[in-house]
């Protein structure tokens, strides 16, 4: 029989999108037919997969998005995901229908984001799949707090802790570490209800795909697999990373360098074995002038030696970092834009990462046997920071918030006792390593969820 054809919808942001194309590469390896969605501007995106794989395999459908305008407000993630909703489910009824009966998709699979891609699967009379780009643990605090929507038990204090009981172990968090979204919504606010359906459809969906491994967060693959879609629907197929000898993908993933991937690799080997520091802060988030001027003094007084991945938007005042190059010459390279972070991560030279947990960051880390240094600042990055530092040992705290200044004594301080040698972090870190390196080799559990998920795909082909 014809291989079985996935229909896959990401969400056009680079945090979800690279992963789910990650796992779109391992499907085609593996003799899946996949056709992806995307607007325009991520047409670029999934040029290597075009170039590597034949049409016969691959393709992608390229529907536009409407000019949006975006609120000055979290709501402006509904306005977006409206918006692609609205332009891209008829254009994807449409191509279904046009397509031969025998070559249609079996299933489609989503990001979470995209919980609308039920109602169109219902329609066209396929399953849907969640592919979550978070871990099982933010997820499982996510899933619950969207749907059982709790209080603040102390509304005039944002310190105020929300307890999880229904999660293993059951976490807890102060009010001002939730979701943003969910926080500063009201009741009865529209845009609310609209992520509460989001997550509605994504519970009432066929399976879900997670970009995690057994051997990080077990207790909450299980609680998924136990809670919500049943045993053999839960496939952590993470983490989804290019492999070691590519070194082309290594250099460009996600972006092009602003500095040449080489010349970072020169700087890093003539660096002893785990003693830079790599400060990265994600693709979306920009500290303020007064973080980006304590993060400076901390890493000068520290005397470590450092990559920093300084992302100052233009036209938002004055480089208060001028003369600090000029200071930290020798020790020091600032990187300003795009940096190769999986490259940077997986050189021996590297042994701490100052990170804001975001988790494609986390990962990226985990897979490098890095100590991680936590400033967790909105979304899943508190869980993803409590799940390293607290549960897996292999983090430590630097900043929390935000908007929060650190100090640049205790921080100084942080990165220094990162690099030092017999940290326990290390070695726990390392340990990680081995195991991120086992669950996608041969045999390993994420290799072996992969095959379950693609046989399960072979199933719906053959009913259909």
């Amino acid at each position: 029989m014809a291989p079985p054809h996935l229909l896959v919808c990401p969400f056009p942001s680079s945090g979800h999108l690279i992963p789910i194309l990650d796992l779109t590469d391992r499907l085609l390896r593996r003799g899946v037919t996949i056709t992806v969605v995307v607007a325009p501007r991520q047409r670029p995106f999934l040029d290597r997969l075009h170039s590597t794989y034949p049409s016969s395999a691959f393709r992608s459908l390229v529907f536009p998005i409407p000019p949006i305008s975006f609120p000055a407000s979290p709501s402006g993630l509904v306005v977006l995901i409206q918006a692609i909703r609205d332009s891209h489910g008829p254009a994807i009824a449409s191509w279904f229908e046009s397509e031969p009966g025998s070559s249609r998709p079996v299933a489609i699979i989503s990001d979470f984001f995209m919980g609308w891609t039920l109602d169109l699967a219902r329609l066209l009379g396929i399953p849907r799949i969640v592919f979550s780009p978070s871990g099982a643990f933010a997820l499982s605090v996510e899933l619950s707090l969207f749907t059982k929507r709790p209080k603040n038990p102390s509304p005039e204090d944002d310190e105020a802790i929300v307890r999880f009981d229904d999660l293993p172990g059951k976490p807890s968090y102060p009010w001002c570490q939730l979701h943003k979204i969910f926080r500063e919504y009201t009741a009865g606010n529209t845009e609310l209800a609209f992520h509460c359906d989001g997550i509605a459809a994504d519970r009432d969906s066929w399976g879900m795909v997670v970009n995690t491994f057994a051997e990080l967060e077990n207790p909450y693959i299980d609680h998924m697999k136990n809670k919500i879609y049943g045993l053999d629907r839960v496939w952590a197929v993470g983490p989804l990373l290019p492999p070691e000898d590519d070194s082309e993908e290594l250099a460009s993933r996600g972006g092009s360098s602003s500095v040449p991937p080489q010349q970072v690799l020169g700087w890093l080997d003539n660096q002893k074995q785990n003693s830079v520091v790599y400060v990265c802060f994600g693709s979306r988030l920009f500290l303020s002038n007064e973080q980006r001027a304590a993060a400076g003094t901390a890493l000068e007084q520290s005397g470590v030696n450092f990559i920093w991945c300084d992302r100052h938007p233009e036209g938002k005042g004055p480089d208060i970092l001028l003369g600090f190059e000029d200071r930290v010459a020798g020790r020091g390279l600032v990187i300003r834009g795009w940096a190769p972070q999986v490259m940077i991560l997986r050189h021996p030279a590297v042994g701490a990462f100052l990170t804001h947990c975001g988790w494609n960051s986390v990962l990226e880390g985990i897979s490098s046997g890095v100590v991680m240094l936590t400033w967790p600042m909105g979304s899943d990055q508190f869980t993803d920071a409590k799940l390293l530092v607290d549960e897996l040992g292999v983090g430590i705290r630097a900043c929390e918030g935000e908007t929060a200044v650190p100090d640049p004594d205790l921080l100084s301080q942080v990165l220094a006792e990162s690099v030092k040698e017999g940290r326990p972090e290390r070695g726990r870190a390392e340990k990680l390593k081995e195991a991120a390196a086992a669950a996608v080799g041969d045999g390993g559990s994420s290799f072996r969820d992969l095959d379950d998920f693609v046989r399960k795909l072979s199933e719906l082909q053959n009913v259909a």
